[in-house]
Protein backbone atom coordinates (compact mmCIF):
# COMPACT_ATOMS: atom_id res chain seq x y z
CA UNK A 1 0.00 0.00 0.00
CA UNK A 2 1.28 3.46 -0.93
CA UNK A 3 1.03 6.57 1.23
CA UNK A 4 1.14 10.21 0.19
CA UNK A 5 3.93 11.94 2.13
CA UNK A 6 3.86 15.11 0.02
CA UNK A 7 1.42 16.77 2.46
CA UNK A 8 2.31 17.62 6.08
CA UNK A 9 1.04 15.00 8.50
CA UNK A 10 1.22 14.30 12.19
CA UNK A 11 2.25 11.35 14.28
CA UNK A 12 -0.24 8.93 15.76
CA UNK A 13 -2.31 10.56 18.52
CA UNK A 14 -0.99 8.09 21.09
CA UNK A 15 2.34 9.84 20.60
CA UNK A 16 1.09 12.20 23.32
CA UNK A 17 1.34 9.35 25.83
CA UNK A 18 4.80 8.36 24.56
CA UNK A 19 6.21 11.89 24.81
CA UNK A 20 4.72 12.43 28.28
CA UNK A 21 5.99 9.05 29.48
CA UNK A 22 9.53 9.74 28.19
CA UNK A 23 9.68 13.11 29.94
CA UNK A 24 8.24 11.63 33.14
CA UNK A 25 10.80 8.83 33.06
CA UNK A 26 13.69 11.31 32.86
CA UNK A 27 12.23 13.34 35.75
CA UNK A 28 11.81 10.26 37.94
CA UNK A 29 15.40 9.18 37.29
CA UNK A 30 16.69 12.63 38.19
CA UNK A 31 14.47 13.13 41.27
CA UNK A 32 14.02 9.62 42.68
CA UNK A 33 16.20 10.12 45.78
CA UNK A 34 14.97 13.68 46.57
CA UNK A 35 11.41 12.33 46.37
CA UNK A 36 12.23 9.46 48.73
CA UNK A 37 13.81 11.89 51.20
CA UNK A 38 10.83 14.23 50.92
CA UNK A 39 8.31 11.47 51.67
CA UNK A 40 10.51 10.22 54.54
CA UNK A 41 11.02 13.61 56.19
CA UNK A 42 7.76 15.43 55.54
CA UNK A 43 4.91 15.43 58.02
CA UNK A 44 1.95 13.21 57.19
CA UNK A 45 -0.34 16.27 56.86
CA UNK A 46 1.85 17.58 54.02
CA UNK A 47 1.82 14.34 52.01
CA UNK A 48 -1.42 15.39 50.31
CA UNK A 49 0.25 18.59 49.05
CA UNK A 50 3.19 16.60 47.64
CA UNK A 51 0.77 14.21 45.92
CA UNK A 52 -1.18 17.15 44.50
CA UNK A 53 2.04 18.76 43.20
CA UNK A 54 2.99 15.51 41.47
CA UNK A 55 -0.47 15.29 39.90
CA UNK A 56 -0.22 18.88 38.64
CA UNK A 57 3.23 18.11 37.19
CA UNK A 58 1.83 15.09 35.31
CA UNK A 59 -1.05 17.19 33.93
CA UNK A 60 1.43 19.86 32.75
CA UNK A 61 3.53 17.16 31.07
CA UNK A 62 0.50 15.91 29.15
CA UNK A 63 -0.47 19.45 28.13
CA UNK A 64 3.03 20.14 26.78
CA UNK A 65 3.05 16.74 25.07
CA UNK A 66 -0.26 17.58 23.40
CA UNK A 67 1.08 20.86 22.00
CA UNK A 68 4.26 19.09 20.90
CA UNK A 69 2.09 16.57 19.07
CA UNK A 70 0.01 19.31 17.41
CA UNK A 71 3.07 21.28 16.25
CA UNK A 72 5.07 18.28 14.99
CA UNK A 73 4.55 17.63 11.28
CA UNK A 74 6.63 15.96 8.58
CA UNK A 75 6.49 15.63 4.81
CA UNK A 76 8.57 14.89 1.73
CA UNK A 77 9.37 17.60 -0.83
CA UNK A 78 9.24 15.75 -4.16
CA UNK A 79 10.96 18.41 -6.22
CA UNK A 80 13.85 19.17 -3.86
CA UNK A 81 14.19 15.58 -2.60
CA UNK A 82 14.05 16.73 1.02
CA UNK A 83 12.49 15.42 4.20
CA UNK A 84 11.09 18.35 6.21
CA UNK A 85 10.15 18.30 9.90
CA UNK A 86 8.39 21.16 11.70
CA UNK A 87 8.33 21.13 15.48
CA UNK A 88 8.41 23.28 18.61
CA UNK A 89 5.91 25.02 20.90
CA UNK A 90 7.44 28.44 21.57
CA UNK A 91 10.50 28.22 19.32
CA UNK A 92 9.32 26.95 15.96
CA UNK A 93 11.96 24.83 14.22
CA UNK A 94 12.08 23.53 10.66
CA UNK A 95 14.57 20.75 10.05
CA UNK A 96 15.42 19.90 6.45
CA UNK A 97 17.22 16.68 5.53
CA UNK A 98 18.51 15.96 2.03
CA UNK A 99 17.52 12.43 1.02
CA UNK A 100 20.97 11.64 -0.36
CA UNK A 101 22.49 12.47 3.07
CA UNK A 102 20.45 9.81 4.84
CA UNK A 103 22.55 6.82 5.85
CA UNK A 104 20.01 4.60 7.53
CA UNK A 105 16.46 4.69 8.81
CA UNK A 106 15.65 2.77 12.00
CA UNK A 107 12.21 1.56 13.01
CA UNK A 108 12.32 1.00 16.77
CA UNK A 109 9.83 -0.25 19.32
CA UNK A 110 10.45 0.07 23.04
CA UNK A 111 8.38 -1.70 25.69
CA UNK A 112 5.74 1.06 25.99
CA UNK A 113 5.43 1.37 22.20
CA UNK A 114 5.06 -2.41 21.98
CA UNK A 115 2.20 -2.35 24.51
CA UNK A 116 0.41 0.46 22.67
CA UNK A 117 1.10 -1.06 19.24
CA UNK A 118 3.05 1.72 17.54
CA UNK A 119 6.63 2.28 16.37
CA UNK A 120 9.26 5.00 16.46
CA UNK A 121 11.24 6.06 13.39
CA UNK A 122 14.72 7.57 13.56
CA UNK A 123 16.74 9.00 10.68
CA UNK A 124 20.56 8.96 10.82
CA UNK A 125 22.37 11.37 8.52
CA UNK A 126 25.99 12.22 7.75
CA UNK A 127 27.26 15.47 9.27
CA UNK A 128 24.12 16.10 11.27
CA UNK A 129 26.07 17.68 14.15
CA UNK A 130 24.34 15.51 16.67
CA UNK A 131 20.80 16.51 15.59
CA UNK A 132 18.36 13.64 15.82
CA UNK A 133 15.44 13.25 13.43
CA UNK A 134 12.98 11.16 15.40
CA UNK A 135 9.28 10.38 15.07
CA UNK A 136 7.99 8.90 18.33
CA UNK A 137 4.66 7.34 17.28
CA UNK A 138 3.82 5.97 13.85
CA UNK A 139 1.95 2.99 12.43
CA UNK A 140 4.14 0.08 11.28
CA UNK A 141 2.98 0.10 7.64
CA UNK A 142 3.36 3.89 7.39
CA UNK A 143 6.81 3.63 9.02
CA UNK A 144 7.95 0.98 6.52
CA UNK A 145 6.64 3.00 3.59
CA UNK A 146 8.25 6.22 4.81
CA UNK A 147 11.54 4.42 5.38
CA UNK A 148 11.65 3.27 1.76
CA UNK A 149 10.82 6.74 0.49
CA UNK A 150 13.58 8.28 2.62
CA UNK A 151 16.21 5.83 1.41
CA UNK A 152 15.35 6.31 -2.25
CA UNK A 153 17.30 8.98 -4.14
CA UNK A 154 14.78 8.91 -6.96
CA UNK A 155 11.34 10.44 -6.72
CA UNK A 156 9.16 7.55 -5.71
CA UNK A 157 6.33 9.97 -5.04
CA UNK A 158 5.95 10.57 -8.75
CA UNK A 159 5.67 6.85 -9.44
CA UNK A 160 3.16 5.73 -6.87
CA UNK A 161 0.89 4.34 -9.55
CA UNK A 162 3.57 1.89 -10.67
CA UNK A 163 3.34 -1.55 -9.12
CA UNK A 164 7.12 -1.84 -9.26
CA UNK A 165 7.52 1.02 -6.81
CA UNK A 166 5.53 -0.53 -3.98
CA UNK A 167 6.62 1.03 -0.70
CA UNK A 168 5.59 -1.89 1.45
CA UNK A 169 8.60 -3.85 2.60
CA UNK A 170 8.81 -7.38 1.26
CA UNK A 171 11.19 -9.10 3.60
CA UNK A 172 13.23 -11.90 2.07
CA UNK A 173 14.30 -14.98 3.91
CA UNK A 174 17.17 -13.98 6.28
CA UNK A 175 20.56 -15.09 4.97
CA UNK A 176 22.14 -14.50 8.42
CA UNK A 177 20.35 -15.46 11.60
CA UNK A 178 22.03 -15.53 15.01
CA UNK A 179 20.84 -18.36 17.25
CA UNK A 180 20.46 -18.20 21.03
CA UNK A 181 23.46 -20.50 21.43
CA UNK A 182 25.61 -18.16 19.35
CA UNK A 183 24.45 -15.16 21.40
CA UNK A 184 25.44 -17.02 24.54
CA UNK A 185 28.93 -17.60 23.11
CA UNK A 186 29.21 -13.93 22.08
CA UNK A 187 28.19 -12.84 25.58
CA UNK A 188 30.86 -15.04 27.13
CA UNK A 189 33.67 -13.92 24.83
CA UNK A 190 33.28 -10.16 24.24
CA UNK A 191 32.74 -6.70 25.74
CA UNK A 192 34.74 -7.29 28.94
CA UNK A 193 36.00 -3.69 29.09
CA UNK A 194 32.58 -2.06 28.68
CA UNK A 195 31.07 -4.40 31.29
CA UNK A 196 33.78 -3.55 33.84
CA UNK A 197 33.11 0.16 33.22
CA UNK A 198 29.38 -0.48 33.64
CA UNK A 199 29.96 -2.27 36.96
CA UNK A 200 32.08 0.62 38.27
CA UNK A 201 29.51 3.16 37.06
CA UNK A 202 26.77 1.23 38.87
CA UNK A 203 28.52 0.37 42.14
CA UNK A 204 29.95 3.83 42.91
CA UNK A 205 26.61 5.74 42.71
CA UNK A 206 24.96 2.88 44.64
CA UNK A 207 27.38 3.28 47.56
CA UNK A 208 27.10 7.08 47.43
CA UNK A 209 23.28 7.04 47.35
CA UNK A 210 23.19 4.48 50.16
CA UNK A 211 25.20 6.87 52.34
CA UNK A 212 22.88 9.77 51.47
CA UNK A 213 19.83 7.62 52.21
CA UNK A 214 21.18 6.67 55.64
CA UNK A 215 22.00 10.33 56.37
CA UNK A 216 18.42 11.29 55.56
CA UNK A 217 17.23 8.95 58.26
CA UNK A 218 20.02 9.98 60.67
CA UNK A 219 21.40 6.46 60.55
CA UNK A 220 24.81 7.03 58.96
CA UNK A 221 27.49 5.98 61.40
CA UNK A 222 29.93 4.55 58.88
CA UNK A 223 27.79 1.50 58.06
CA UNK A 224 28.53 1.67 54.32
CA UNK A 225 32.30 1.92 54.81
CA UNK A 226 32.21 -0.89 57.36
CA UNK A 227 30.22 -3.08 54.98
CA UNK A 228 32.72 -2.50 52.17
CA UNK A 229 35.67 -3.21 54.48
CA UNK A 230 34.02 -6.37 55.78
CA UNK A 231 33.92 -7.76 52.24
CA UNK A 232 37.71 -7.84 52.20
CA UNK A 233 37.82 -9.58 55.55
CA UNK A 234 35.13 -12.15 54.74
CA UNK A 235 36.35 -13.14 51.31
CA UNK A 236 39.75 -14.05 50.12
CA UNK A 237 41.07 -12.23 47.07
CA UNK A 238 40.59 -15.36 44.97
CA UNK A 239 36.90 -15.65 45.82
CA UNK A 240 36.40 -11.94 45.22
CA UNK A 241 38.00 -12.21 41.78
CA UNK A 242 35.79 -15.22 40.98
CA UNK A 243 32.67 -13.25 41.97
CA UNK A 244 33.72 -10.31 39.81
CA UNK A 245 34.41 -12.59 36.83
CA UNK A 246 31.02 -14.25 37.27
CA UNK A 247 29.31 -10.84 37.35
CA UNK A 248 31.15 -9.71 34.22
CA UNK A 249 30.18 -12.84 32.30
CA UNK A 250 26.58 -12.80 33.55
CA UNK A 251 26.12 -9.13 32.64
CA UNK A 252 27.72 -9.71 29.24
CA UNK A 253 25.36 -12.57 28.45
CA UNK A 254 22.26 -10.70 29.63
CA UNK A 255 23.18 -7.53 27.69
CA UNK A 256 23.86 -9.54 24.55
CA UNK A 257 20.53 -11.42 24.77
CA UNK A 258 18.52 -8.25 25.41
CA UNK A 259 20.13 -6.24 22.62
CA UNK A 260 20.59 -8.86 19.89
CA UNK A 261 17.68 -11.23 20.51
CA UNK A 262 16.36 -12.66 17.20
CA UNK A 263 19.11 -10.91 15.25
CA UNK A 264 18.79 -11.48 11.52
CA UNK A 265 19.80 -9.83 8.25
CA UNK A 266 17.97 -10.12 4.95
CA UNK A 267 18.39 -8.49 1.55
CA UNK A 268 15.75 -5.99 0.50
CA UNK A 269 16.16 -4.57 -3.01
CA UNK A 270 19.59 -2.90 -2.88
CA UNK A 271 19.74 -2.64 0.91
CA UNK A 272 20.28 -4.78 3.99
CA UNK A 273 17.42 -5.14 6.47
CA UNK A 274 18.78 -5.68 10.00
CA UNK A 275 16.42 -6.59 12.85
CA UNK A 276 17.07 -7.37 16.52
CA UNK A 277 16.03 -6.67 20.11
CA UNK A 278 14.12 -8.29 22.97
CA UNK A 279 12.27 -5.47 24.76
CA UNK A 280 13.23 -2.66 22.36
CA UNK A 281 12.82 -3.97 18.82
CA UNK A 282 15.03 -2.28 16.22
CA UNK A 283 14.77 -2.55 12.44
CA UNK A 284 17.40 -0.88 10.27
CA UNK A 285 17.44 -0.57 6.50
CA UNK A 286 21.03 0.07 5.43
CA UNK A 287 22.41 0.94 2.01
CA UNK A 288 25.78 -0.84 1.53
CA UNK A 289 27.30 2.13 -0.30
CA UNK A 290 26.83 4.22 2.86
CA UNK A 291 29.28 2.03 4.80
CA UNK A 292 32.65 3.76 5.16
CA UNK A 293 34.71 1.13 7.01
CA UNK A 294 33.93 -2.57 7.28
CA UNK A 295 35.72 -4.29 10.14
CA UNK A 296 35.67 -7.65 11.88
CA UNK A 297 37.34 -8.78 15.10
CA UNK A 298 38.06 -12.07 16.79
CA UNK A 299 39.78 -13.13 20.00
CA UNK A 300 41.31 -16.46 21.03
CA UNK A 301 38.09 -17.98 22.43
CA UNK A 302 36.01 -16.80 19.47
CA UNK A 303 38.52 -18.35 17.08
CA UNK A 304 38.11 -21.70 18.85
CA UNK A 305 34.32 -21.34 18.54
CA UNK A 306 34.53 -20.33 14.86
CA UNK A 307 32.75 -17.00 15.31
CA UNK A 308 33.59 -13.31 15.03
CA UNK A 309 31.96 -9.89 15.34
CA UNK A 310 31.55 -7.47 12.44
CA UNK A 311 31.21 -3.69 12.62
CA UNK A 312 29.83 -1.55 9.80
CA UNK A 313 30.93 2.05 10.34
CA UNK A 314 29.05 4.86 8.66
CA UNK A 315 29.69 8.56 8.34
CA UNK A 316 29.59 10.46 11.61
CA UNK A 317 29.50 14.18 12.36
CA UNK A 318 32.01 13.56 15.15
CA UNK A 319 29.77 15.44 17.57
CA UNK A 320 28.03 13.38 20.21
CA UNK A 321 26.96 14.75 23.55
CA UNK A 322 26.64 11.35 25.17
CA UNK A 323 28.23 9.00 22.68
CA UNK A 324 24.92 7.61 21.44
CA UNK A 325 25.12 9.43 18.12
CA UNK A 326 28.49 7.89 17.33
CA UNK A 327 27.30 4.47 18.47
CA UNK A 328 24.23 4.62 16.22
CA UNK A 329 26.48 5.06 13.19
CA UNK A 330 28.23 1.75 13.96
CA UNK A 331 26.24 -1.39 13.28
CA UNK A 332 27.55 -4.41 15.17
CA UNK A 333 26.82 -7.83 13.73
CA UNK A 334 27.53 -10.44 16.44
CA UNK A 335 28.39 -14.10 16.06
CA UNK A 336 29.18 -14.40 12.34
CA UNK A 337 31.03 -17.42 11.04
CA UNK A 338 33.73 -16.92 8.36
CA UNK A 339 31.40 -17.78 5.46
CA UNK A 340 28.76 -15.30 6.65
CA UNK A 341 31.49 -12.67 7.06
CA UNK A 342 32.64 -13.23 3.48
CA UNK A 343 29.08 -12.99 2.17
CA UNK A 344 28.55 -9.66 3.97
CA UNK A 345 31.87 -8.31 2.70
CA UNK A 346 30.87 -9.23 -0.87
CA UNK A 347 27.54 -7.43 -0.46
CA UNK A 348 29.14 -4.28 0.93
CA UNK A 349 32.44 -4.14 -0.97
CA UNK A 350 31.64 -6.18 -4.06
CA UNK A 351 34.38 -8.78 -3.54
CA UNK A 352 36.68 -10.31 -0.97
CA UNK A 353 39.92 -8.26 -0.75
CA UNK A 354 42.73 -10.09 -2.52
CA UNK A 355 46.15 -10.45 -0.97
CA UNK A 356 48.29 -7.38 -1.40
CA UNK A 357 51.57 -5.99 -0.20
CA UNK A 358 51.93 -5.96 3.58
CA UNK A 359 53.69 -3.11 5.36
CA UNK A 360 55.06 -3.67 8.88
CA UNK A 361 56.20 -1.12 11.48
CA UNK A 362 59.77 -0.52 12.53
CA UNK A 363 60.94 -1.96 15.88
CA UNK A 364 60.97 1.60 17.25
CA UNK A 365 57.21 1.13 17.56
CA UNK A 366 58.04 -0.41 20.98
CA UNK A 367 60.08 2.47 22.42
CA UNK A 368 57.50 5.04 23.51
CA UNK A 369 54.87 2.56 24.76
CA UNK A 370 57.45 0.72 26.87
CA UNK A 371 58.74 4.00 28.33
CA UNK A 372 55.38 5.67 29.10
CA UNK A 373 53.40 2.54 30.01
CA UNK A 374 56.06 0.46 31.76
CA UNK A 375 59.26 2.31 32.73
CA UNK A 376 57.64 5.60 33.79
CA UNK A 377 54.78 4.23 35.99
CA UNK A 378 56.99 1.57 37.59
CA UNK A 379 59.70 4.21 38.19
CA UNK A 380 57.14 6.43 39.97
CA UNK A 381 56.01 3.44 42.04
CA UNK A 382 59.61 2.61 43.01
CA UNK A 383 60.18 6.18 44.24
CA UNK A 384 57.10 5.94 46.48
CA UNK A 385 58.11 2.40 47.50
CA UNK A 386 61.53 3.65 48.61
CA UNK A 387 60.30 6.50 50.79
CA UNK A 388 56.78 5.54 51.93
CA UNK A 389 56.49 2.41 54.09
CA UNK A 390 52.81 1.89 53.21
CA UNK A 391 53.85 1.02 49.63
CA UNK A 392 56.21 -1.79 50.71
CA UNK A 393 53.65 -4.63 50.65
CA UNK A 394 52.50 -3.77 47.11
CA UNK A 395 55.70 -4.53 45.21
CA UNK A 396 54.24 -7.83 43.80
CA UNK A 397 51.61 -5.74 41.99
CA UNK A 398 54.40 -3.85 40.18
CA UNK A 399 56.02 -7.14 39.14
CA UNK A 400 52.70 -8.49 37.83
CA UNK A 401 52.08 -5.23 35.96
CA UNK A 402 55.52 -5.44 34.32
CA UNK A 403 55.06 -9.09 33.33
CA UNK A 404 51.69 -8.29 31.74
CA UNK A 405 52.43 -4.91 30.11
CA UNK A 406 55.59 -5.84 28.17
CA UNK A 407 54.08 -8.87 26.35
CA UNK A 408 50.93 -6.87 25.54
CA UNK A 409 52.97 -4.08 23.96
CA UNK A 410 54.96 -6.62 21.96
CA UNK A 411 51.75 -8.33 20.75
CA UNK A 412 50.38 -4.93 19.72
CA UNK A 413 53.56 -4.39 17.66
CA UNK A 414 53.28 -7.81 15.97
CA UNK A 415 49.61 -7.23 15.09
CA UNK A 416 50.08 -3.71 13.74
CA UNK A 417 50.01 -4.22 9.96
CA UNK A 418 48.55 -2.61 6.85
CA UNK A 419 47.96 -4.45 3.57
CA UNK A 420 47.42 -2.59 0.30
CA UNK A 421 46.28 -3.81 -3.10
CA UNK A 422 44.76 -2.07 -6.10
CA UNK A 423 41.22 -1.94 -4.74
CA UNK A 424 41.40 -2.14 -0.94
CA UNK A 425 43.23 -1.12 2.21
CA UNK A 426 43.23 -3.58 5.13
CA UNK A 427 44.45 -2.43 8.56
CA UNK A 428 45.15 -5.11 11.19
CA UNK A 429 45.58 -4.29 14.89
CA UNK A 430 44.73 -5.38 18.43
CA UNK A 431 46.04 -7.25 21.44
CA UNK A 432 43.28 -9.55 22.68
CA UNK A 433 40.67 -8.83 19.99
CA UNK A 434 42.41 -8.96 16.60
CA UNK A 435 40.71 -6.40 14.38
CA UNK A 436 40.78 -6.09 10.57
CA UNK A 437 39.45 -2.86 9.04
CA UNK A 438 38.63 -2.80 5.31
CA UNK A 439 38.51 0.46 3.39
CA UNK A 440 38.08 1.61 -0.21
CA UNK A 441 40.69 4.25 -1.17
CA UNK A 442 37.93 6.47 -2.63
CA UNK A 443 36.33 6.64 0.85
CA UNK A 444 39.39 8.53 2.14
CA UNK A 445 38.63 12.21 2.75
CA UNK A 446 42.06 13.37 3.90
CA UNK A 447 45.55 11.95 4.45
CA UNK A 448 48.08 13.27 6.95
CA UNK A 449 51.68 12.11 7.34
CA UNK A 450 54.19 13.14 10.01
CA UNK A 451 57.63 12.24 11.24
CA UNK A 452 59.36 12.86 14.57
CA UNK A 453 62.60 14.86 14.14
CA UNK A 454 64.68 12.08 15.70
CA UNK A 455 63.32 9.57 13.15
CA UNK A 456 64.39 11.42 10.02
CA UNK A 457 67.76 9.73 9.93
CA UNK A 458 66.22 6.24 10.11
CA UNK A 459 63.37 7.03 7.64
CA UNK A 460 60.49 6.18 10.00
CA UNK A 461 57.12 7.97 9.88
CA UNK A 462 53.38 7.75 10.35
CA UNK A 463 50.25 8.10 8.21
CA UNK A 464 46.61 8.77 9.16
CA UNK A 465 43.76 7.99 6.75
CA UNK A 466 40.80 10.24 7.61
CA UNK A 467 37.34 8.98 6.67
CA UNK A 468 33.82 10.11 7.48
CA UNK A 469 33.60 7.23 9.99
CA UNK A 470 36.92 7.73 11.78
CA UNK A 471 40.68 7.62 11.32
CA UNK A 472 42.86 4.63 10.41
CA UNK A 473 46.41 4.93 11.78
CA UNK A 474 49.59 3.26 10.59
CA UNK A 475 52.57 4.07 12.82
CA UNK A 476 56.32 3.71 12.53
CA UNK A 477 56.39 2.58 8.92
CA UNK A 478 59.09 3.17 6.33
CA UNK A 479 58.53 6.85 5.50
CA UNK A 480 59.67 6.54 1.88
CA UNK A 481 57.16 3.74 1.30
CA UNK A 482 54.46 5.73 3.11
CA UNK A 483 54.93 8.72 0.78
CA UNK A 484 54.67 6.43 -2.25
CA UNK A 485 51.44 4.97 -0.87
CA UNK A 486 50.01 8.43 -0.22
CA UNK A 487 50.74 9.51 -3.81
CA UNK A 488 49.08 6.32 -5.10
CA UNK A 489 45.96 6.82 -2.94
CA UNK A 490 45.67 10.48 -3.96
CA UNK A 491 45.89 9.43 -7.60
CA UNK A 492 43.11 6.87 -7.06
CA UNK A 493 40.91 9.47 -5.34
CA UNK A 494 41.42 12.14 -8.00
CA UNK A 495 41.15 9.85 -11.03
CA UNK A 496 38.22 7.74 -9.75
CA UNK A 497 34.54 8.50 -10.27
CA UNK A 498 33.17 6.64 -7.23
CA UNK A 499 31.31 8.54 -4.55
CA UNK A 500 32.22 8.12 -0.87
CA UNK A 501 28.52 8.22 0.05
Amino acid sequence: MNYDFSQPQRQSAVGIIIMAANTLQHLIRALIFPLIFAFAKVDSKHLAYIGLAILVLVVILFVFSYFNYRNFTFFLDEQKQEFIINKGIFNKTQLTVQLDKIQQVNINQNLLQKIIGIYGLKVDTAGSEGQEVSIKAIDEKIANSLREHLLSRKSVLANETSTNETATIQEDVPFLKVSLGTLFKVGLTSNYGSTIALLIAFIYPLIHNAKEFLKAFDMDEGQVENAVESLFTLFSIGILVAVILFLILAINVIRTFVKYFEFHISKHKHSLLISHGLFAKKNTLLSPNKVQITSYSQNYFQKKMNLLNMNLKQASSGVAKDGKNLESNNLLIPGCNPSERDELIKMIMGEIPAKGKMFIPDWRFLNLPIFFRVVFPIGIFMIFWSFIPEFKPYYPAAIIYFLMAVPMIYISYKRHRITVNKEFIVKRSGIWDVKNSLLFPHKIQAITTFQYPWHKGVDVGHVNLHTAAGVIHFKYGNYTEIKKLVNYWLYQIESGSEEWM
